[in-house]
């Protein structure tokens, strides 16, 4: 059985007639997004295995990381995690007491503090990026053509949202 839809055919599974795609362009993309989504946050979660490997929570070492890369104030941390302040205050409590992170005096401003990244911080946040970049192996097992057509894929995904 084929029915007809504005200017597409489809089967009476949902496949557009000639093409072995199903549905329309949204309902492509909304199939890709779940898809991406499964590879990313179900089958190969890194988030776990990096709490576990670092044994704290993921927002602690979420937190850590963007200490090493940019020491910052408690204030701009807070707004960058989307966290409250008291709760931010907690976490680097505990960063500080594991000898993680270190909180200095700002150069201008008596009234806040910068927290920094201890070399053991850097050292364990460089621990989690490792951990969090590496590809899992369906993504390296797929074929060099694939890879290379899915790389142009998610480089222009990912376009409109740097700079």
């Amino acid at each position: 059985m084929t029915t007809e839809t504005d200017a597409t055919r489809t089967d009476a599974t949902g496949a557009v007639a000639g093409t072995g795609q199903t549905g329309t362009a949204g309902e492509t993309a909304e199939r890709v997004w779940r898809r991406l989504r499964t590879l990313v946050l179900e089958q190969n979660e890194r988030r776990k295995e990096t709490a576990d490997a670092l044994g704290m929570s993921f927002f602690r070492v979420k937190a850590l990381r963007r200490i090493a890369a940019r020491p910052s104030r408690m204030s701009e941390l807070a707004a960058e995690l989307g966290s409250d302040r008291p709760y931010l205050t907690v976490v680097v409590d505990d960063l500080a007491k594991r000898g993680l992170v270190e909180r200095h005096p700002h150069p201008t401003d008596r009234r806040c503090k910068i927290v920094t990244a201890t070399p053991e911080g850097a050292a364990a946040a460089a621990r989690a990026d490792a951990i969090l970049g590496t590809p899992p192996p369906v993504l390296r097992d797929l074929a060099a053509d694939d890879l290379a057509a899915l790389d142009r894929i998610t480089a222009a995904l990912t376009a409109s949202g740097e700079g």
